[in-house]
């Protein structure tokens, strides 16, 4: 329980400005070109835009999550390099990556036989389906 916040209040002279106590000292802006939706979860605010230079980018309460330009380097860094270093993953728990980013790098693995996802958000799941459908193929 706190007020919707759409974040489009970050949105100032058409530039989103993530700024927090996160990272003190430090912002990240992207221009926007449009702002593609905006809600609040059962648990957080959530919004999509798309950017000039970064394609669509989703920001769950104010903080970015993931942009369609640079989706893979996190994807790939937080699926592979753990499986790599198991000697036969067979089963693999993904906690949250409702995205799917995750859940396709994994999936790249052919010894893997199942993937489990814990995604307590499911708007984060139905917003990324709609908004960033190219982070769940494969």
């Amino acid at each position: 329980p706190y007020p919707f916040s759409s974040g489009t209040d970050l949105i100032i002279d058409g530039w989103f400005h993530e700024r927090g106590t996160l990272w003190p000292g430090q912002a990240m802006s992207l221009q926007v070109e449009q702002v593609l939706h905006t809600s609040k979860s059962l648990y957080q605010d959530v919004l999509v835009f798309k950017s000039v230079n970064y394609g669509n980018v989703l920001v769950l309460d104010g903080v970015i999550q993931v942009t369609e330009r640079d989706e893979h380097a996190y994807q790939e860094m937080i699926a592979h390099l753990p499986l790599y270093a198991h000697p036969d993953p067979k089963r693999v728990l993904v906690i949250g990556g409702g995205d799917g980013g995750v859940l396709r790098e994994v999936a790249r693995h052919p010894g893997v036989e199942q993937i489990v996802i814990c995604e307590l958000d499911q708007q984060v799941i139905n917003v990324s389906k709609q908004y960033l459908p190219s982070l769940a193929q494969g």
